[in-house]
């Protein structure tokens, strides 16, 4: 039987009975390879082509190509100007989007060759059509986290720096205030002072989360209990005219998380989503379980396959055109008004998802509301939540090795330890602290900063110290720097973690809790 194509290359194109596609042409399934009259009109027609762009032989041969442009390139005559370029130059070659029968879009890079006969006579055109949406994704992916991770990177030390004069200030501030008495002017001034440092250093937190860079503490989390037992905060921030819904799935797993930057996030979201809608509306706060697999890890980040637990907060205002779609989760980035935001609420919430090995995906329209769903990992069986020991007493007696290259941040933390009863012994740098720990056997906890200078950062250093004393207490201080604390995500047995910028009740209490917990359940929060 004669190929369909063969009828109307016999009947219509004399020359494309010397044109015939080899059976090996009408075989590739990777790339649309078919030819075209003087016209653009559609003469053959190959199995890549149908199963690229959807039509098979008798629905498209006859056709004009100009069918698989987007309405917008269509108008602006692209196709017309496509085949004209080719007849000028030799070639037409370009990328962009083309359109399949049932409507969806695909990215293509389009090759255009004009056929011409011994004379030189335009014959037609050779056309090949190769999808390339999977590959632009990827290479979309990899500039995006290419972007991300430099602007992290330089946030993150921004970020950690603060948080050292943040200490220094607030600790002071602190001081101060003790020490006001009753001059209510001058109580004023400290307490707007203390207002200031703490929203700067909320603000150093935003930066933190967004590079990935923020101390998390991920526990078994039961979010539906989390979601429930915040909703009338959450209800407290949107206001009378939005009502708030709750849809949690009765067989929500537990999530592997840090349970407060979860309600931070949460937070986050809800004021996003009262600015969407100024006239009143509906927030809706769903849970539900996923098992994502590796087909999956193209549209979610990469994400690596397995359980996650699903928590979306949808809203019912204005939506998000494309454009403000694409980059919402971009670090700065805002469309409301100048001194009405910083930008870094979604990006945080993105970054919190990421660093807690989830993602966080958007979805929104124009007038048709917005959805953000944090995909969170699922707790293993062997995930409890710990519950710190109750301290009867935030005064010791103890010894602490507090190591801290910041002058001003070490002599307020041994100065704030050493008015609680505790014995101070200070040192600038790790190898300084072993020194000192092989020196005095009676150091009871080291308390070090994570990111030290010379060789020993405080992880290493942490180390080596259970190497000499492995009934040792260890308290992290950090601004960031979480990967440099963590094992497998997850603090050792016996360590605490103390976040910059801090208080001195903070500091004394989170020093009290690491000494009087059991060396095999530390506090992990």
């Amino acid at each position: 039987m004669p190929h369909p194509s063969e009828h109307t290359m016999n009947t219509t194109t004399p020359w494309a009975r010397e044109l015939q596609y080899d059976q090996w042409v009408s075989a590739i399934a990777d790339y649309a390879i078919f030819l075209l009259d003087r016209e653009g009109n559609v003469v053959t027609w190959n199995e890549g082509a149908e199963r690229i762009k959807g039509y098979s032989r008798a629905e498209i041969v006859g056709r004009h190509f100009s069918v698989f442009y987007t309405p917008e390139d269509q108008a602006a005559q692209i196709p017309r100007r496509a085949l004209d370029t080719a007849l000028k130059e030799g070639k037409f070659e370009a990328e962009a989007w083309r359109v399949r029968k049932n409507g969806s879009r695909f990215f293509a890079n389009v090759v255009i060759d004009p056929i011409r006969d011994a004379s030189g006579e335009v014959l037609g055109f050779a056309k090949i059509t190769r999808d390339m949406t999977e590959r632009r994704a990827i290479e979309e992916q990899l500039r995006q986290a290419q972007k991300m991770e430099a602007i992290g990177q330089l946030t993150g030390g921004v970020a950690h720096d603060f948080n050292n004069l943040l200490t220094i200030i607030l600790g002071n501030l602190e001081v101060i205030g003790r020490e006001a008495g009753d001059t209510a002017r001058f109580r004023r001034a400290v307490e707007h002072a203390t207002q200031g440092a703490q929203r700067a250093a909320a603000l150093t937190q935003q930066l933190l989360a967004f590079s990935r860079r923020q101390a998390l503490q991920p526990r078994s989390t039961d979010v539906n209990d989390l979601v429930a037992n915040t909703t009338d905060m959450l209800g407290s921030l949107l206001g009378e005219n939005i009502a708030i819904q709750l849809r949690l799935t009765p067989s929500t797993w537990h999530a592997r998380v840090d349970g407060h930057q979860l309600e931070s996030t949460l937070v986050n979201l809800v004021v996003n989503a009262r600015d969407a809608m100024p006239d009143g509306g509906t927030l809706t706060i769903t849970t539900h379980n996923a098992t994502l697999g590796k087909a999956d890890r193209l549209r979610f980040d990469d994400i690596v396959p397995g359980d996650y637990v699903i928590v979306s907060v949808t809203d019912t205002g204005s939506g998000m055109s494309a454009d403000v779609l694409e980059h919402a989760f971009e670090p700065f980035y805002t469309t409301k008004p100048q001194g009405k935001g910083t930008g870094l609420g979604l990006s945080q919430v993105y970054g919190f998802a990421r660093q807690s090995e989830g993602t966080a995906v958007l979805t929104s329209a124009p007038d048709h509301g917005t959805t953000v769903a944090l995909y969170l990992p699922r707790a293993t069986s062997a995930e409890l939540a710990v519950v710190p020991d109750a301290s009867t007493s935030l005064r010791g007696h103890e010894t602490i090795l507090l190591v801290e290259d910041q002058d001003n941040v070490r002599a307020f933390a041994a100065e704030t330890l050493r008015e609680s009863g505790f014995s101070v012994v200070e040192a600038g740098e790790g190898m300084s602290a072993l020194t000192l720990l092989r020196k005095n056997a009676r150091i009871d906890l080291l308390l070090t900063d994570v990111g030290l200078p010379g060789g020993l950062n405080g992880r290493q250093l942490a180390e080596q110290a259970r190497e000499q004393r492995s009934d040792l207490r260890i308290l992290f201080m950090t601004g960031y720097a979480r990967e440099a604390l963590m094992q497998d995500g997850r603090l050792q047995s016996g360590v605490g973690l103390l976040r910059k910028p801090f208080a001195q009740a903070e500091l004394v209490n989170r020093v009290r809790a690491v000494l009087d917990s059991s060396i095999e359940s530390a506090p992990q929060d």
